[in-house]
């Protein structure tokens, strides 16, 4: 086994550092018997008392693994609390080897004499607690660095994908054959509206770092660039409303994460309906979470779950992993068949703003 192997987790970590640490212990006052000319048995001694300090520690890890949820002061007082009590069974157990081993059963007059050199224990434990709270943060911060890197990945390969799925070669397709019909018809301030709308809606895709947030106005804009364009195809056969709260209008949400919802129900929904469909789009805000909800009137769709699939679809899949790196556990994404008819989505993430982000 390499030695690189003995840090493979927090568990083998943990109990490496730990032994190590108390081995470390051992050895160092071993070498300062030297300066006392002890006799041989002082090893002995000197074993049993770091392997009774290695016993007593292991029950303050889990002890202050409950207190990091307490609040500052609470979890202050716990590991003072547990510092005092170990160091006072250390001491304890160190003057009985030392009596009892090395000074051949020797028995104090007085019981408090086993608790003598206390303040050398308490900064033993107050030592191994530092090293352990040290470890601990800085795992921590090697996590919540982990994480950020992994959310950068997970995010710019979603904007790949959203690029794939998005901008795709259909869609392109139809919004420049739409282009060429009114050319050809003669239209063209239609036409040049289109190419300014398309033009405005892929620099707003290509420019926005799917990684950061954007202002939900801001992602309207880009939704009702792209619904223009897509209106020139459908007509009076597709009718968007929108249900925006005022305060929600700030909020800080991934960029063109209602894209793809739009687009589904276009795809699924207004275009396979004979005089046309409505989309609506709502946005709303309940306490420290909003709740954003795409919902069309088309023949809906079967569900496994709460969960819907399709063939060659990645929108769906994309959008929960946009998701699942920028907000981890804090949001949930389900889908459901609404009444009488057609598919709503349903996305909840935390209400953040420019002014005053939300913070875990």
């Amino acid at each position: 086994m390499k030695w690189q192997a003995l840090f493979d987790t927090r568990e083998r970590m943990f109990w490496t550092l730990h032994t190590l640490g108390w081995g470390g212990f051992a050895v160092i006052y071993y070498i300062g018997s030297f300066l006392h000319d002890m006799r041989s048995v002082w090893l002995f001694v000197i074993i049993l008392n770091a392997y009774a300090g290695w016993l007593l520690t292991i029950p303050l890890r889990y002890i202050y693994a409950r207190a990091m949820k307490l609040s500052p002061l609470k979890m202050l007082t716990v590991v003072v609390v547990s510092i005092y009590i170990v160091a006072l069974m250390w001491a304890l157990v160190k003057n009985v080897n030392y009596w009892e081993i090395y000074k051949k059963g020797y028995r104090p007059e007085e019981w408090y004499m086993y608790f003598t050199n206390t303040v050398n224990s308490l900064i033993m434990i107050g030592c191994w607690t530092g090293l352990y709270f040290g470890i601990k943060n800085y795992q921590m911060l090697l996590k919540e660095k982990q994480n950020s890197l992994r959310a950068s990945t997970m995010a710019h390969q979603a904007h790949i994908k959203m690029l794939r799925y998005q901008l795709n070669p259909h869609f392109l397709f139809n919004t420049l054959n739409a282009i060429s019909t009114l050319i050809l018809m003669k239209e063209n301030k239609t036409a040049e509206a289109m190419v300014s709308r398309l033009s405005d809606f892929l620099r707003y895709s290509l420019d926005k770092d799917p990684i950061k947030k954007v202002p939900l106005r801001q992602e309207i804009e880009a939704l009702k660039l792209y619904l223009e364009i897509e209106k020139v195809r459908f007509e009076d056969r597709l009718t968007v409303i929108w249900d925006i709260q005022p305060n929600a209008n700030d909020a800080l949400v991934p960029s063109l994460i209602l894209q793809p919802l739009i687009e589904n129900a276009i795809k699924y929904a207004i275009s396979k309906l004979e005089d046309g469909g409505c989309i609506a789009v709502s946005a709303k805000v309940f306490g420290r979470d909003m709740m954003l909800e795409v919902t069309d009137n088309g023949p809906g769709a079967d569900l496994d779950n709460g969960q819907m699939y399709r063939a060659n679809g990645v929108g769906l899949q994309n959008i929960q992993e946009r998701l699942a790196s920028l907000y981890k556990n804090d949001f949930s994404f389900s889908i459901s068949n609404s009444q009488p008819s057609g598919i709503k989505v349903c996305i909840r993430i935390p209400f953040e703003t420019q002014e005053a982000p939300h913070e875990d």
